[in-house]
């Protein structure tokens, strides 16, 4: 199941990473570029998909941390995402509490037994991957069975990519069902095609929600945010009938008989998949093939290994 090659990849592709290193996002993007509405529509929409309790949540792509509080329900939550800067941005914000795990990793290569989680969110990052469909493989691997995978992705059959097209301002059709890179490692996805993936790799979709319907320059100046937010919120139900919006919330749930992690594992070597770890200060070493991988100020770091084990 999980072998199975994504048809829109090539194999050459599978290397491309987009990587926020060095970058302060969090300011650029959500605070000074005005993005106060898509944060407020976010929020309502993971109210209602967050379960009520769970023990092991994994953020994939946490970035900064912004949608970290968000996961309060869980006892632990394992913050990561592949840019070094952002992990540590993450736990700048978050600060020292033991409810946080900090790990900068490739969702391709994750450094977490099978079967750890009972929880995954995956927000604002499928638009950067080449292999959807891979990232969901690997996701479901670390989910335990009936454990909840929340995913958002950036919509390509969006009401405004829809009349463009129709209005021959746009060449690629939004009826695709192929992932469309419309800028560099910024990916739009077919509903349709979300949806195979995720049933392909051992999920069943309970729930989908439309968001951020509203994202227009004029509407967010001239309304109030929380006025625009709670509009939203109500369309936001239409997600089951029809995905017009550019933004898409689904939970989804881990189906068939797979692995349990046992109480109190969360490692395994990114490279050959041994738990056999031992942890000091500074590195984690794998006893299985030998790499290092360090560890600083609090921060997992499983991108790039240190060196082998003499």
């Amino acid at each position: 199941m999980a072998e199975k090659k994504n048809p829109f990849v090539n194999e050459d592709d599978l290397t491309r990473r987009c990587d926020y290193e060095g970058s302060d996002y969090q300011q650029a993007f959500w605070v000074e570029g005005g993005r106060a509405y898509e944060d407020a529509c976010e929020e309502i929409a993971l109210r209602r998909m967050v379960p009520a309790d769970g023990k092991m949540m994994l953020e994939v792509g946490a970035g900064a941390g912004r949608n970290t509080p968000r996961f309060a329900n869980y006892d632990k939550v394992v913050v990561t995402d592949y840019s070094r800067t952002q992990v540590q941005q993450a736990k700048d914000f978050l600060g020292e509490d033991e409810r946080f795990v900090f790990v900068a990793c490739d969702v391709y290569k994750m450094p977490f037994v099978d079967g750890a989680f009972d929880g995954v969110s995956m927000i604002r990052v499928l638009h950067h991957m080449v292999d959807g469909r891979l990232a969901f493989g690997k996701i479901r691997e670390v989910l335990r069975p009936g454990g909840v995978f929340i995913l958002e992705f950036a919509n390509k059959q969006n009401l405004k990519a829809i009349l463009r097209w129709l209005l021959g301002r746009q060449e690629w059709s939004p009826f695709d069902l192929a992932p469309v890179e419309f800028s560099e490692m910024h990916f739009d996805f077919h509903p349709k095609t979300v949806r195979a993936w995720l049933k392909e790799v051992g999920f069943e979709m309970k729930q989908v929600l439309t968001v951020s319907h509203f994202r227009v320059g004029f509407l967010k100046r001239l309304v109030p945010t929380k006025l625009l937010a709670g509009l939203d919120g109500l369309m936001q139900w239409t997600g089951g009938l029809w995905q017009l919006s550019p933004s898409v919330f689904t939970k989804n749930v881990a189906v068939g008989e797979t692995a349990v992690a046992e109480e109190g594992a969360l490692f395994c070597c990114p490279e050959c998949r041994s738990s056999d770890l031992m942890e000091t200060d500074e590195h984690v070493a794998c006893g299985g093939c030998g790499l290092k991988w360090p560890k600083y100020d609090g921060i997992y770091d499983f991108k790039e290994p240190m060196q082998k084990n003499a």
